[in-house]
């Protein structure tokens, strides 16, 4: 094995891989954000990220998604178990809440 394929072989999942795998779990099938963007899913931005929040608050596989994604512990960015992440911290929930009212729109935007 080349020494490049090697360290691909080494590397860990990341957390775009683990919830966009061609063939999902089936919590991943389940959950409310499935078919919505990777751009949305990670957004930085409470309203960028205002359709993934929306559809967290009715997802059945919060608890799954949490517990596979581990966002304090991988230092996630985006939308994971309702809630949105900067480098593993939740986002002052509050100032989330004030955006996404303010983004409007359906729930699976």
């Amino acid at each position: 094995m080349s020494p490049t394929g090697l360290m691909a072989a080494r590397r860990p999942p990341t957390v775009e891989n683990l919830l966009f795998q061609p063939e999902p779990s089936p919590w991943q099938a389940s959950a409310a954000c499935a078919g919505l963007s990777p751009s949305v899913v990670f957004a930085r931005r409470a309203q960028e990220a205002a359709p993934a929040l929306r559809a967290c608050a009715d997802c059945p596989v919060r608890r799954e998604c949490e517990a596979a994604v581990a966002p304090a512990e991988s230092y996630f960015d985006g939308v994971c178990a309702g809630r949105l992440w900067r480098n593993g911290r939740p986002a002052d929930a509050r100032r989330v809440a004030k955006a996404v009212a303010r983004a409007g729109g359906g729930h699976r935007g």
